[in-house]
């Protein structure tokens, strides 16, 4: 069953998931993948069940399983974060997992510039806890130390769907003089906070590299009443924008006809968005006057089109009137202290 936003914990809904496959994180080591590997428990997509599919070592699951273990002890796997940085909680899902979950899960961190070995020292950074039939699972972490990679151990064996590492990426604030980063983007910590309509997605908005296809980016309904959709990102970092990338990579019969960029200086209160901030995003200052669009393009927009309007938190997208847009890239420099 998939939650929405509404249902998630709050360290769920204003962070990154730094164990997503899609961002870069990696499997590196499982004690056992018989029935079904690792890779597929940082896969971003909700985990799926097929009645009906079996392969060479039995029932197909999606997720990690194990198979049963006959002797003592319990297997482990040790996930790559694709970013360092603090961890604020987990979802370990056992969803379609009935008669094959772990009884109980518990996990480890360490921060590494290697592949961690032997020698690798580890911090439990959630201890033994129970784990039910087919349901997410949300564990807080009090950790505020930087991590790198993950190691879940699942008691005694098992299967598990979907790892979630809920945290923020690390990203040094402090110096307002490097060069340009992109703001927006999932590796430093931008997410998205709110939108008008995702109906075919948006978690890949934000998202490092070009678009794979069509699937690969944000896209709304089609629009059959006034007006226009918008999506609102959470900067990285309090910061000023200097260019602007609006792809429609894949995008040829249903990108939007013009695109338009507002921006906030939302301060420290700015943690979650209610519906009087979201109202309020209508009135923001404009950085890119509304601009036409073409299929299949990543357009740019350099110095002669974005408005410089000082350090901002937040930006909103406008799109007009509905359609598909690939990747956002909002360019600029760390604001100084």
């Amino acid at each position: 069953m998939s939650h929405s936003t509404d249902d998630l914990p709050a360290f769920a809904r204003n962070s990154i998931n730094l164990a997503s496959q899609g961002l870069g994180a990696k499997p590196l080591f499982a004690t056992d993948e018989f029935f079904a590997p690792l890779a597929r428990m940082l896969n971003d997509e909700p985990a799926i069940f097929y009645p009906e599919k079996f392969d060479d070592h039995g029932k197909w699951m999606d997720g990690w399983e194990t198979r049963r273990r006959r002797s003592s002890g319990h297997d482990h796997a040790i996930i790559e974060l694709a970013a360092p940085g603090t961890i604020l909680g987990f979802d370990v899902d056992t969803t379609h997992f009935t008669g094959n979950y772990p009884p109980a899960c518990r996990i480890e961190a360490t921060n590494s510039t290697g592949i961690p070995d032997e020698t690798t020292v580890w911090t439990q950074v959630l201890d033994l806890s129970p784990l039910g039939p087919s349901a997410h699972h949300f564990f807080a972490c009090e950790s505020t130390t930087v991590w790198s990679h993950v190691r879940l151990h699942i008691h005694p064996d098992g299967g598990v769907a979907r790892l979630r590492v809920y945290g923020q990426p690390s990203l040094d604030t402090g110096s307002a003089n490097k060069a340009s980063l992109d703001l927006a983007s999932s590796l430093l910590g931008g997410r998205v906070v709110a939108m008008s309509n995702a109906h075919y997605g948006h978690q890949r908005l934000l998202a490092p590299g070009r678009g794979i296809n069509m699937g690969d980016g944000w896209e709304t309904r089609r629009r059959r009443e006034p007006g226009n959709d918008w999506i609102i990102i959470k900067l990285a970092a309090r910061g000023t924008i200097e260019s602007a990338v609006v792809d429609t990579a894949h995008f040829k019969g249903n990108y939007p006809d013009s695109c338009s960029i507002q921006v906030a200086d939302l301060g420290d209160n700015s943690e979650s968005l209610d519906q009087l901030v979201v109202a309020s995003s209508m009135f923001w200052e404009e950085i890119l006057p509304q601009q036409k669009l073409s299929a299949d393009t990543a357009h740019e927009y350099g110095a002669n089109q974005i408005r410089q309007n000082g350090a901002v938190t937040h930006a909103r997208l406008n799109i007009y009137p509905d359609g598909g847009v690939s990747r956002l890239r909002l360019f600029g420099k760390i604001a100084g202290k």
